[in-house]
């Protein structure tokens, strides 16, 4: 499900390399290729589907912090079920993003 202004969450951007990636995996990553950030996550990669961006957005409880959010996004990325390595873990709190009205600039 797409962002809405309204909802609470969390959006993390995993960096990886996949390790032993087969050719029904290459398929399956192309297949889920996007820029979106969605529950199940979507991937980036780069021309020879060895590095990886993996987005994802994770609904907030209402005590959820980044760890949660983390953990929640690494058992979205788990389920598509490539072998991967993480190099590198983002987490945005959506709660904290503050957006200033369109306005007149003096």
């Amino acid at each position: 499900m797409p962002y809405e202004r309204d909802e609470q969450l969390f959006r993390v951007t995993i960096r990886g390399k996949f390790t032993g990636l087969d050719d029904a995996g290459r398929a399956a990553v192309l297949a889920a290729s996007d820029t979106a950030y969605t529950e199940a996550g979507t991937f980036t990669h780069d021309q020879s589907v060895t590095a990886f961006t993996f987005r994802c957005q994770v609904p907030a409880g209402p005590d959820d912090g980044q760890d949660e959010a983390a953990l929640g996004a690494m058992v979205a990325l788990e389920a598509h079920g490539h072998s991967h390595e993480i190099l590198q873990l983002a987490v945005t709190d959506m709660r904290e993003i503050k957006i200033r009205p369109r306005g007149r600039r003096m």
